[in-house]
């Protein structure tokens, strides 16, 4: 990881929506800026649940059921809200290749490549995600010991490695469809996603 990042942050501002009321601050690194959405109490809970959620306009935004994202997030942000604690929106559209390249990977995808696959075919790695800022927001709100919302190891390792104790892994299991089937398939035998 490339510890030699500057950040800007914004003031915490209210953010009231339809799960509850949030509150908001804005993480600037270079280009790409991020979210911590979390509850006003989340401080004291011993150990909060937190959720890295990665950016996914296509699911996040226009609904699309190719993927299971936007199930995810608002099933995060619903429990967040009864139990207090964090989301980290992670803006790094694709696995961090971009909406553009995203978009082109759907359409090897359409042509039979799995997730993987047309990442590579592409010239990425399967997922080129980076971590830095969601350090430093650990580091801003002084979180040591968390509840991880995830289905995926690699995020399990990536939090243990920037010195955050997890002391329970909370799957965020969302029902399949038609158009998912592959995409989960691809994430739980080549991704390792427990499902």
């Amino acid at each position: 990881m490339n510890t030699f990042n500057t950040f800007e942050k914004s003031a915490i501002a209210n953010l009231p929506t339809k799960y509850g009321h949030f509150k908001v601050r804005a993480y600037k690194e270079g280009c790409q800026e991020h979210l911590a959405i979390f509850t006003n109490d989340f401080e004291h809970v011993e150990a909060p649940l937190v959720r890295i959620h990665s950016e996914c306009l296509t699911g996040d935004t226009l609904g699309s059921i190719k993927c299971d994202c936007n199930n995810q997030l608002h099933k995060a942000l619903k429990l967040i809200a009864i139990e207090g604690g964090m989301v980290i929106y992670h803006r790094q559209e694709g696995r961090n290749i971009g909406l553009l390249n995203k978009i082109n990977a759907y359409a090897l995808q359409d042509q039979g490549r799995n997730t993987i696959e047309a990442n590579v075919e592409l010239g990425f790695a399967p997922d080129q995600r980076t971590y830095d800022v969601v350090r430093e927001i650990f580091n801003d709100f002084g979180l040591t010991k968390i509840r991880l919302l995830t289905n995926n190891p690699a995020k399990v390792s990536v939090v243990e490695g920037l010195d955050v104790e997890i002391v329970e892994r909370i799957p965020v299991i969302i029902d399949s469809n038609p158009y998912n089937e592959e995409y989960l398939k691809t994430k739980k035998e080549c991704m390792g996603h427990i499902l």
